[in-house]
């Protein structure tokens, strides 16, 4: 959609409500038909409108607790894939924030059960092991985890495969032929820190390329942590011909230290982003990064909901989806 929406010169939220022929939004028959078209010219394949849901009190509700919503568009992905999945089948989804109390969530996950939801989905922001909330495991409907995880596999559930997506960001600057390929890392107590380094080590080792500790730069996810490692990356005696920022955040500081250097991206440097933000679209030249799949989370977990996940059938193992390459335009094979 933010596709269409650059193409069609409108905003991603207009998009939406053409696709999905919201009715009572005042849009000009023009932005209609121009968004259509941009739409059939990429290969958009708009999905057939739901029959209208069925009333609140014969279909139901999901429950949606998050621990945090405001921060980052996450969450609202995920909770856009599982609101359009469920929508066919006339569930409603109910969101509540929780701010990363504990006895909130265990007030939440009361709240629900008195309300009788069909089934409960719990995110997280950032991927984790849950401390399962109090009366989760007596829930009597199904219960579904969204980017966290219970050790026992109490519950189904579904992360970002970070370590392969670490892998393939790296791996396609090594097929651009690149050999010394510097990396900005994440705060080293979240779980993706220290995945997505597995996955750039992983790739060097695949392609028999020796792993350079000095290559690595330990950056806090801010664009502020991106422009410091660039300069240090820049005072290299050997400098690199790729920087891999494993997000995007960081990646912009990169753009601003490289332009600032006289360095032309990627004539000079390519660099290579991680979460495929808004911003990676607006940079210039485009960043090409690698996709956080929580709207695809959403989906699987409106799959778990539907097929009616027994809460008495055997654990279900963990599920990692794909974290999917986007190439644009900041990758080049080396001039040297």
């Amino acid at each position: 959609m933010t596709d269409i929406a650059r193409e069609a010169g409108c905003s991603q939220t207009t998009v939406s409500f053409v696709l999905n022929n919201v009715e009572d939004i005042r849009l000009s028959p023009e932005t209609r038909q121009k968004v259509l078209e941009v739409a059939r010219r990429l290969g958009y394949t708009s999905p057939r409108r739901p029959a209208e849901p069925k009333p609140p009190q014969e279909a139901g509700f999901v429950g949606f607790i998050v621990d945090n919503l405001s921060t980052s568009p996450e969450a609202v992905q995920a909770i856009e894939g599982l609101s359009q999945a469920l929508r066919p089948s006339g569930l409603t989804v109910l969101v509540a924030q929780t701010y990363g109390s504990h006895d909130a969530e265990a007030q939440l996950v009361a709240h629900f059960a008195a309300q009788r939801v069909k089934a409960l989905v719990l995110m997280t922001i950032f991927t984790r092991e849950l401390i399962v909330p109090q009366g989760l495991r007596e829930f009597d409907a199904p219960v579904v985890l969204i980017n966290c995880y219970s050790t026992e596999a109490d519950f189904p559930a579904v992360v970002p495969g970070e370590v392969a997506g670490g892998q393939r960001a790296t791996r396609h600057l090594i097929d651009k032929g690149h050999r010394r390929i510097a990396t900005i890392t994440g705060e080293a107590w979240m779980e993706a820190a220290g995945d997505r380094p597995k996955g750039y080590r992983r790739a060097l080792s695949t392609a028999d390329i020796p792993f350079d500790p000095d290559l690595v730069f330990e950056g806090d996810w801010s664009a502020s942590a991106g422009y410091e490692a660039t300069r240090r990356i820049l005072a290299l005696p050997d400098m690199p011909t790729a920087i891999f920022c494993q997000n995007d955040r960081m990646a912009i500081g990169c753009f601003e230290a490289l332009k600032e250097a006289g360095l032309d991206i990627p004539r000079d440097m390519s660099v290579m982003g991680y979460d495929d933000e808004e911003i990676a679209r607006h940079l210039h030249p485009q960043l090409t990064t690698v996709v956080l799949p929580h709207r695809a989370m959403g989906q699987w977990a409106a799959e778990m909901v539907l097929n009616g996940q027994d809460i008495d059938s055997p654990p279900v193992l963990l599920t990692r989806l794909e974290c999917a390459l986007v190439q644009r335009s900041s990758v080049a094979s080396p001039r040297r």
